[in-house]
This record gives C-alpha cells, structure tokens and sequence, in this order.
C-alpha cells in the first residue's frame, strides 16, 4: 500500500524539500520517518518546509547553470590519448576512466570520478563520444581520440 509523504530533505530519485510523493508504506515507515527525511503531510509541515524549498529550488538553478558551462568547456576539450599498438592494431590493455581524467586534468579541469559514464574501457583505436554527467539534467560529451603511440 503507498501513502504520501511530505519530504524534508532531498532523496535522490524522490525529489527536493517541501515534494508531496507516494512511496510505500514500509519505506515511509521503517526508513523516511526514523531518518527525519520525511513525514505526514499536513498544512502546518507545508508552511513549515515552503521557505526551505525556495532556497533549495534557487540552489539547484545555480548548479544547474554552472554545470552548463562546465559542458561547453568540456564539449571544447580536445582528449587525445595515445597506446601501445600490436601488429594487428590492437591495444595493450585498455583505456579507461582514470587515463580519461589525467588527460582532462592536463588540460586545466578536474572532475570526479563518478561523473564519468564509461560502462567499459576502450579496447580499440579511434574516436568515441564518452558521457560525463554533471548534473541530473546536464550530460556534457567528451570526445576521446585513441591513437597509436609513435
């Protein structure tokens, strides 16, 4: 059975301070509740949160648009990576994230590991679009070039 619940703090994949939202019962119950993240939805608690919530809703703007300038910088970074080929062109070893962020770092900007979205290394030569998610509604796209070691 779901309830609704008027949330006191951010939840990620809920939503922000001052969010009526429907969980289930349980969550609400042995979870939001204890922690204080949330509670029964009444006037009083809206009026309570509504101040709080426009703080918040200024924040997530102002992050928001730092992390569309921080995608246009990253969209005008040039990654170019050089490996060791065999005969066949294939690579010894792989690319992965943290040669990504040394390269990027070389080039005057420093991210976190986490907001990069390779599911896989990269085992082969050429050009590839890489995600880096830099807010939950701003994805920028680094293009990494993969070449051969002279």
């Amino acid at each position: 059975m779901a309830i609704e619940v008027l949330l006191m703090d951010q939840v990620e994949g809920l939503g922000i301070e001052g969010d009526v939202v429907k969980v289930a019962d349980g969550y609400a119950r042995n979870f939001l509740f204890p922690k204080g993240i949330a509670t029964e939805v009444t006037e009083g608690k809206k009026r309570q949160i509504e101040k709080k919530r426009a703080q918040r809703l200024v924040q997530l703007e102002t992050e928001k648009a730092a992390a569309e300038e921080l995608a246009k910088k990253i969209e005008g970074i040039e990654c170019t990576i050089a490996v060791k080929v065999g005969e066949n062109g294939k690579l010894f070893g792989s690319v992965g994230i943290p040669q990504i962020l040394e390269k990027i770092k070389e080039q005057g900007l420093e991210l976190d590991r986490a907001k990069v979205d390779l599911s896989t290394p990269l085992h082969e030569l050429g050009v590839f679009d890489v995600a880096i998610k830099l807010h939950s509604e701003v994805t920028g796209t680094l293009k990494v070039w993969i070449v051969e070691e002279k």
